[in-house]
């Protein structure tokens, strides 16, 4: 097991975390300066001359995951694929005790990704409890796979998955997150194993800064999951549906004179035409559940379901006063990713990897 700490600007917690793991274990153990100032020299050297660490140093700051890319590149060229990393923050909030559970974890599910997992008990600064569960709520929308700690820097996984962790784009917090994303794609198993909470100080030595890294992870989370192509697939089917529902009034016309039957064939082919194409879209594109069974009468029962919750809410709204011509709109942005979440989880569920606890 090789233990990975980036550092920014540390204090002497670093100090404590590497005295600590060099005193309880037997890992060696790698350092990353990203770009610290020269005020935080005398803390580097004192890590230097510890056993069994290597010290590797950014002319300038990078960020957290460039950081750990920098890590792993060492590793993949200096340890054997059969080894393990585990990933520990520099602020002393990762105790050694869990971080050797985490490595036994690994052991026992030597291809998954293992998470140290915080129950966010006890006195949680506000900012981290609501930032987590946000992104919690977020990321099981997005990916449909629960992970209770999303932003948790003590992870463990196999050397042979280090080509990967090189592949993944991201140099900062957003890194992390990206991780995970990733896994889900590829049905690597995302275990937690439950950890202390630990927050030292009100979390005041984080780096994290609120706005700027959680619009990085959120635009990962929705760019880069199912959720951006559901999205693309359900435009494309709107403008399938137009151009069929308009070629067919012109064809119609040429049989019937009777609007309502131009209408009424017209507007039934477009849809029959476009959900047909949606539903392969969604199948083979966005969710890429060729396994999934029984999914084209899931996907018309479905279809019938929101139909008819749809046109229910919007005949109770106008009832209640709203304006016929616009309650459609929020009606269907309130439906929309309802419908995105029972396709994924019912109509076109692959077996999922769930983190286990």
């Amino acid at each position: 097991m090789i233990v990975v700490i980036p550092a920014y600007e540390p204090d002497e917690k670093l100090l404590g975390v590497v005295s600590d793991f060099t005193a309880q274990t037997a890992y060696p153990i790698i350092v990353v300066n990203d770009g610290s100032s020269d005020a935080c020299r005398p803390v580097f050297d004192a890590v230097r001359a510890f056993d069994h660490v290597t010290l590797l140093e950014h002319d300038g700051n990078k960020g957290k995951g460039a950081a750990m890319k920098t890590a792993f590149s060492y590793i993949g060229e200096h340890y054997p694929a059969s080894e393990q990393v585990i990933t520990v923050d520099a602020d002393g909030q990762h105790l050694v005790k869990d971080a050797v559970r985490v490595a036994e974890t690994l052991n026992a599910h030597p291809d998954a990704l293992v998470l140290g997992s915080r129950r966010f008990t006890g006195n949680v600064p506000f900012r981290s409890r609501s930032g987590n569960a946000i992104t919690r709520a977020v990321f099981r929308f997005t990916t449909g796979v629960r992970v209770y700690d999303t932003q948790t820097g003590l992870r463990a996984f196999s050397v042979s998955h280090i080509p990967e962790m090189l592949a993944l784009s991201g140099d900062r917090y957003e890194y992390e997150i990206n991780q995970l994303v990733y896994c889900t794609k590829n049905k690597i198993e995302i275990v937690e194993e439950w950890i202390e909470t630990v927050y030292i100080e009100e979390n005041k030595s984080s780096h994290f800064h609120a706005l700027k890294d959680s619009f990085r992870i959120y635009k990962i989370l929705f760019l880069k999951t199912s959720f951006i192509k559901f999205v693309a697939s359900s435009f494309s089917c709107f403008l399938i549906d137009y151009a069929v529902y308009a070629a067919l009034l012109g064809l119609t016309s040429r049989f019937t004179a009777k609007d309502e039957l131009q209408s009424m064939i017209s507007v039934a082919g477009a849809r029959i035409v476009s959900s047909t194409c949606n539903y392969f879209f969604n199948r083979y594109l966005v969710f890429r559940a060729k396994d999934a069974r029984m999914s084209f009468l899931k996907y018309v029962l479905l279809t019938a379901i929101i139909l008819g919750i749809q046109s229910a809410m919007t005949s109770g709204a106008v009832a209640l006063g709203m304006n016929k011509w616009i309650v459609y709109i929020p009606v269907q942005i309130i439906l929309y990713p309802l419908t995105y979440v029972l396709q994924r989880a019912i109509v076109f569920r692959n077996k999922s990897i769930e983190s286990e606890t």
